[in-house]
């Protein structure tokens, strides 16, 4: 076989291990689930109203518009959490090891690891945005060619949070330590954009909501599916993405090769 048949065959057996683990082993991801979900509906059904107010909507249904688009984002880095943690595992419990006395393309193991994540972000996702649209989340003006471009942003930023989560979990030395390691995917939306506009922040905390991940890509993500002014913060999103993906790629790779000399 040629090396990119080998390739593809190695990584498509490991994609599959990867998933019949999710499969069997679910609740990681459920528990991860929850928390944007619950978010969800506390901050619509409890804060909803006084939210809207603040943001100078009419009503809840405002607030639920603006709310979505970073719990979406925001079910991205907790789901890549569980990556972290699977990656953890299999590291400290032996079967990397195995899989380096066989015959397999190496780098396979994890793309199967990345590929599988970002499946998995997009099955979240989708679960996620289905809450969202049961409880009033509607984005009536966006055209097909918005509503695809909005799907590639977020397969784009689950690709770079998984590799990131990657290179989290082969530092670790336990599945614990992965899991804390992994916390900022989920903490970093908590300080963006994503809840309530960076213009209400004080002025000494506005930076450190701006100029991160999360908030370019939110306003992206709301501008595609709301219709809302994008701005520079297409372009920024991308460039975190790409950066984050190529960052982590290289962290990954060398730490996993780094670990079997």
């Amino acid at each position: 076989m040629s090396s990119l048949s080998l390739a593809v065959r190695d990584s498509s057996t490991m994609l599959r291990r990867n998933l019949l683990h999710a499969r069997r082993y679910p609740s990681l991801t459920l528990n991860l689930l929850l928390t944007p979900v619950m978010l969800l509906l506390l901050f619509v059904y409890i804060f909803g109203d006084t939210m809207s107010a603040g943001i100078g909507g009419g009503d809840r249904s405002d607030y639920i518009a603006y709310l979505v688009p970073g719990l979406l984002l925001m079910t991205i880095g907790s789901t890549t959490i569980g990556t972290a943690v699977s990656v953890s595992n299999d590291m400290t419990e032996g079967i990397i090891a195995r899989f380096r006395t066989m015959a397999i393309h190496r780098p396979s193991v994890l793309v199967g690891h990345v590929v599988g994540s970002v499946l998995q972000c997009v099955m979240s996702v989708v679960l996620v945005g289905a809450v969202a649209v049961a409880i009033g989340f509607r984005s009536t003006d966006a055209t097909a060619l918005e509503w695809l471009a909005a799907f590639g942003l977020l397969v784009l930023f689950a690709t770079a949070l998984t590799w990131i989560a990657v290179g989290m979990g082969l530092i670790s030395p336990n599945a614990e330590a992965a899991s804390n390691n992994a916390m900022p995917l989920i903490f970093l939306p908590l300080i963006s954009s994503a809840f309530v506009p960076i213009a209400s922040m004080p002025g000494w905390f506005q930076p450190i909501a701006e100029y991160q991940p999360f908030t370019p890509a939110i306003e992206t993500l709301r501008g595609l599916l709301l219709g809302t002014e994008i701005g520079h913060n297409g372009w920024l999103a991308i460039a975190w993405c790409v950066g984050l993906t190529i960052l982590g790629y290289f962290w990954s790779t060398s730490k996993f090769n780094g670990d079997a000399q």
